[in-house]
């Protein structure tokens, strides 16, 4: 990976032992002891390439016949940081982990028990480890690829080591692999963004100002420096190098990988996750897609044995079956507890499968044909909102990304701060509200944004179903004369059936606004351009339009509802 050319902005560490909510810090020195029924090796110091000393916490069965595979999980949270129990609403069942479970990480318990040893490591920088944390990055990926190979070296183990986790734990697997360290055998990334600045930094251009600074401050606790995240995104409001450098080229990925992402992490997860399968290169590969919420469904005993299923095949030579798996597993939603789940649909879907309803304005509608008249609708976005919605005649599953075209003007100012949601109401005009932000469960089906100055697009990499922005350059709007804005509404997979209702919302805040702790994992944007009306046009020259994918049936049935049209855009 390439070194940065630039300053990245670091602060003095906090005290790692007043870190709030998590258990007490156990203290620097190497120790060896029992713990439900594993042997455990507590700050075992690993020398990266540069004598710095990082420590890991690992988790061996107590009597081991053969040497063992490793299960590597790296994150920010503290190895210290461990607990049987989650949030109340992320609804993990007791007795799904153990006690000795890390946040977002593999239960040492279960693992062990089935053959494997499991290490949790403190980076760099981070807790008791030397030196200065760097977030992602050049230097990250070089002392997880040495921590890789030192796991592989050691005398109790067989040289194979996977990697799992959710989160930053997922992410970190991106860069691992990228670099191809020779111990590394096998991938399972749960729900990461794959775009700093896309996905977790600027949403359309717009600052993410509620899970920043958490996340920010969950990289401080350290005896040294760390790199203080939230000014380094501040300090960068358009794309720049600080965001290209942070993962390795995904497309460098061949080590085998099961990649799990989800329709309900919408602002953080659920699209660079989805973009991160599609650029491996790995041969062996195999992508699922759930609805649920995230935490729930990575401890869901049946997740965990597909997890073992997958690694047991490639880290201990075992026949479990996974030939067998189909390469997408995709969960369609109908309503909460009811979907189904589809093995024949690709990713990422075929554009032909494109589909256009216009927007009219005057009827507050979608429709499959264009309207002929000119229309207009105003109002004050700050506190109001536009709808428009598209009854469907036949059951149709609506799966991929979504593409809003919209033409609008704005009163005063000279910047826009668009909102976007895509709902679903069924027959009887009840909203049908989904799993959204891992610990809440009326979500939209999908959310977009746009900023308007950040209205180019990177027409190459654009498609019918997708804008691509390239946030190189702001480019004002003049008050009172109509802009097209391509907004990108991020992928989910829902099936309407005849009758029910698919309403586009356009506003100017966020659509899902909750006053909750500022610790949870809640996305806001709070630092907005709106003021004044906005009016929204449709018609004539206006081609205000929602783009969408119309998946085929299950066979035999391949009946639809809405036409296709594999326009490019």
């Amino acid at each position: 990976m390439p070194r940065p050319g630039y300053d990245i902005i670091t602060r003095e560490g906090v005290d790692p032992t007043t870190a709030a909510g998590k258990p007490p810090l156990p203290p620097i020195g190497q120790v060896r002891f029992e713990s439900h029924g594993l042997s455990v090796e507590r700050n075992a110091p690993v020398r990266l390439r540069d004598g710095t000393a990082i420590y890991l916490d690992i988790y061996r069965p107590r009597q081991a016949a053969t040497k063992l595979p490793v299960l590597l999980a790296w994150g920010p949270y503290g190895k210290h940081h461990q607990s049987s129990r989650l949030w109340p609403a992320a609804e993990v069942e007791e007795g799904w982990i153990s006690e000795l479970t890390g946040f977002e990480a593999p239960d040492p318990v279960y693992w062990c028990g089935h053959g494997y040893a499991v290490a949790y490591a403190d980076p760099r920088g981070l807790w008791l480890s030397e030196g200065t944390f760097f977030h992602n990055g050049p230097q990250e990926a070089e002392d997880v690829y040495d921590t890789i190979e030192w796991l592989g070296a050691a005398d109790w183990c067989n040289g194979r080591v996977g990697m799992l986790g959710v989160s930053y734990l997922a992410g970190i697997q991106y860069i691992a692999a990228s670099t191809n360290p020779p111990s590394l055998k096998a991938i399972s990334p749960w729900e990461c963004f794959a775009d700093w600045y896309r996905e977790f930094a600027y949403h359309g251009g717009i600052p993410e100002t509620g899970f920043l600074p958490r996340a920010s401050r969950n990289v401080s606790y350290s005896l040294y420096r760390t790199e203080d995240t939230y000014a380094n995104i501040k300090a960068h409001p358009l794309m720049h190098d600080y965001y290209r450098h942070k993962y390795g080229e995904l497309s460098r990925i061949t080590v085998p990988a099961y990649v799990v992402a989800s329709w309900s992490d919408h602002g953080l997860h659920s699209r660079g996750t989805l973009d991160a399968f599609e650029l491996m290169s790995s041969e062996q590969k195999w992508l699922e897609v759930h609805g649920q919420k995230k935490w729930r469904y990575f401890y869901l005993p049946e997740s965990v044995a597909r997890q073992r299923a997958f690694f047991d095949h490639f880290l201990l030579d075992q026949d479990s079956g996974l030939q067998s798996w189909p390469r997408v597993r995709m969960e369609i939603r109908d309503r909460p507890g009811i979907s189904h789940v589809r093995g024949d649909l690709p990713w990422p879907v075929p554009l032909t499968w494109a589909t256009r309803l216009y927007l009219g304005v005057g009827r507050d509608c979608l429709a499959v044909a264009s309207p002929e008249e000119r229309s207009g609708r105003t109002f004050d976005p700050r506190t109001e909102q536009f709808d428009a919605a598209f009854t469907f005649s036949e059951d149709t599953t609506v799966v991929g990304p979504m593409r809003l075209r919209l033409w609008l003007a704005v009163e005063h100012g000279t910047d826009a701060d668009v909102f976007v949601a895509v709902r679903k109401f069924d027959r009887a005009g009840t909203e049908v509200g989904f799993p959204f932000n891992a610990l809440f469960d009326d979500g939209p089906v999908a959310l977009g944004w746009l900023r308007a100055s950040h209205r180019a697009l990177d027409e190459q990499a654009s498609t019918e179903l997708r804008p691509v922005h390239m946030h190189e350059r702001e480019e004002s709007i003049v008050a009172g004369k109509p802009v097209p804005l391509d907004i990108e509404l991020w992928p989910s997979g829902t099936v309407f059936h005849a009758g029910e209702r698919l309403t586009v919302t356009v506003l100017g805040r966020d659509f899902v606004s909750r006053s909750v702790d500022p610790a949870s994992p809640v996305i806001r944007h709070e630092d907005l351009r709106n003021e004044g009306n906005w009016t929204i046009f449709s018609g004539g020259e206006y081609d205000s339009y929602l783009s969408l994918a119309q998946a085929a049936p299950p066979a035999p049935s391949r009946t639809g509802a809405l036409p296709s049209s594999p326009r490019r855009g």
